[in-house]
């Protein structure tokens, strides 16, 4: 059943043709957005968006390689031309390249696989951010949810007793901690405009990501993400969530 509450509103998902993506996506299309599902290969999005429409959901699709400049500028004038604003902005696409959640790998991980990782993590995630946001700008109550995880917080990395102190991968961790630095200094930026910007940890997701271990299924894990992307005007900015609870940086 959709909901009518957010008619007209218009969600960008990145990596959305499959997994945690594409549940966002589905559930935003339940509270009544017109989701675009982007993805790097356009057929896989294509047929991503034909599973929601089939579902009675408002989806498209959209070919968008985050690490491609030209690609995101192609996808910020489509969207422009058509929409006119873009409302609700979730970075999902991500890679972890360490190769296993388990090591301790600072003083070797190659330097290509801190620069693979961070590429799409984080500098392909800071580009279409800004890129979007005079689009964003454009919509009443815009929203920018950026998929982190709690491999990412510090805090929680210094403390013994915490779930994830034997759990370094550097790479991916240190990616994660600054798409969590980019955070809180975009929604410093953006305090006296009505765009909310906010990292989400979706928890440990039963995803390609994740690995069949994982303790959630996909349809819990999408709900941080989807919370953050239909928060009210009050709502917070420049958090850290995991199911509505504030996590430490």
């Amino acid at each position: 059943m959709v909901n009518s509450e957010s008619n007209g509103k218009v969600a960008l998902i990145t990596g959305a043709n499959k997994g945690l993506g594409l549940e966002m996506g589905r559930q935003l299309g339940q509270h009544g957005l017109t989701t675009l599902i982007a993805a790097r290969n356009l057929q896989a999005a294509e047929a991503a968006a034909t599973t929601l429409q089939k579902e009675g959901l408002k989806a498209e699709a959209i070919a968008l390689d985050v690490n491609n400049s030209n690609q995101i500028q192609s996808a910020v004038q489509e969207i422009g031309d058509r929409f006119g604003k873009l409302d609700v902005l979730i970075n999902n696409a991500g890679v972890m390249l360490d190769g296993d959640w388990s090591i301790s790998n600072a003083s070797s991980v190659p330097i290509d696989t801190i620069r693979q990782t961070f590429n799409t993590n984080f500098f392909a995630l800071v580009e279409l951010t800004q890129k979007l946001l005079p689009l964003i700008l454009k919509s009443p109550n815009g929203r920018i949810v950026n998929m982190a995880s709690i491999e990412g917080s510090l805090t929680l990395h210094a403390d013994p007793n915490s779930p994830i102190y034997d759990s370094k991968p550097f790479a991916y961790d240190a990616s994660k901690a600054a798409v969590n630095s980019f955070t809180v200094h975009l929604a410093h930026e953006l305090r006296n405009t009505p765009v909310k910007v906010n990292s989400a940890h979706p928890g440990w997701v039963k995803t390609e990501l994740g690995g069949e271990g994982a303790m959630m299924d996909i349809t819990e894990g999408a709900k941080t993400g989807v919370e953050l992307a239909t928060l009210p005007d009050d709502g917070v900015s420049g958090g850290f969530f995991h199911l509505g609870q504030p996590l430490p940086w």
